[in-house]
């Protein structure tokens, strides 16, 4: 134990700090090291993307305000082609950009300045996302069907009624097989985001929810089976059936 904090699930986790002030990149390394994670520096968008080529993180820092270009060039890029966590973390507080940024994929939004321990907890938050489920003897069933469409729990693919296809970001996927391992019964914002803490100004679930709405209306067809429940959450209206 360091720090109150448990080391052992993600002690070697590799984070990427994009960031361009120096001082502040200094602060979130020295953090990130200091709780056990291993971290290393680009100052610029481009050196980090270059990075990605050869090596990946388990998780990367983004500022939105870098030199080269903008940080949400940065998160298109990054997501249109790699899969590992991401946290914004920038001194933008604005809503659009806050809205812009989960809707690109983004697992959290923080705004500077912040306190380390919360800059910590939403690491090992998204860390835990993204952390492969322990093997077992019986796997789960691995493809859903509801309301003409099917999905592949293991590579994320979402096949339309026609059978055209789609591959959902992590984010999208959890949400959807929260949905679909627990049709047509009221779930809560608490329950959408894995026990993560809510409060009334985070909104981040109703975005989420509003982007996997829009993978069903593509090509025409309706997201309206996954209902809201004022004052309560979401339901998904379907009958599920799993292979």
């Amino acid at each position: 134990m360091r720090g109150g904090w448990d080391l052992s699930d993600k002690a070697r986790a590799l984070v990427h700090v994009v960031e361009d002030d120096a001082a502040v990149a200094r602060l979130i390394s020295s953090t990130l090291e200091r709780f056990g994670y291993r971290s290393a520096v680009f100052p610029t968008g481009g050196e980090f993307l270059r990075q990605l080529r050869t090596q990946a993180p388990d998780l990367a820092i983004l500022d939105l305000g870098l030199p080269d270009m903008d940080g949400m060039e940065v998160l298109q890029q990054l997501r249109s082609r790699h899969r590992f966590g991401l946290l914004i973390a920038t001194g933008r507080d604005d809503t659009h950009d806050r809205v812009m940024g989960l809707e690109l994929g983004a697992d959290d939004y923080v705004v500077k300045p912040f306190e380390p321990r919360e800059l910590i907890a939403r690491v090992r938050s998204i860390l835990r996302r993204y952390q492969p489920e322990p093997a077992t003897g019986a796997q789960p069933p691995d493809t859903a069907h509801f309301a003409g469409w099917t999905f592949e729990r293991a590579t994320h693919r979402l096949v339309s009624p026609e059978g055209v296809e789609d591959t959902l970001s992590l984010a999208e996927s959890q949400l959807l097989i929260a949905f679909l391992e627990r049709p047509n019964q009221i779930l809560s914002r608490e329950q959408l985001l894995a026990g993560r803490d809510v409060c009334a100004l985070d909104r981040s679930i109703d975005l989420r929810v509003s982007r996997l709405r829009k993978r069903f209306e593509q090509g025409g067809h309706s997201g309206k089976f996954i209902k809201t429940v004022y004052g309560a959450g979401y339901l998904l209206a379907a009958t599920v059936s799993w292979s």
